[in-house]
């Protein structure tokens, strides 16, 4: 995953029912479509403070890049897929998911 700043992105205020699905769906199979199913495995919950995303709650402990917890997953105005997670220090990150980068690990 490409590591950016947040100064570089405008997330949307608003997904659609569309969006919030392919969201989830892009989330299952990045996880490679766990046989018990997204919503056991992460569940996702729809959120528009701040900005829309869809969120996991902070139970929840799915690493996603060496020691990064995932958070919530979201679209920008450009209709690039972000996913934010936290740090080792507790610190949000952000990350664009680049097609290139999914293909590699088939």
């Amino acid at each position: 995953m490409k590591e950016i700043t947040i100064d570089k992105l405008i997330f949307k205020n608003h997904l659609s029912m569309i969006e919030q699905y392919s969201l989830k769906d892009f989330m299952f199979k990045w996880l490679g479509s766990p046989e018990e199913g997204l919503d056991d495995l992460l569940p996702l919950t729809y959120t528009d403070q701040v900005f829309a995303k869809m969120e996991t709650t902070m139970e929840t402990k799915i690493k996603i890049h060496g020691e990064e917890i995932f958070r919530y997953v979201t679209i920008t105005e450009d209709n690039q897929i972000v996913i934010g997670g936290l740090d080792s220090n507790q610190e949000l990150k952000f990350r664009i998911v680049s097609l290139e980068e999914r293909l590699k690990s088939y």
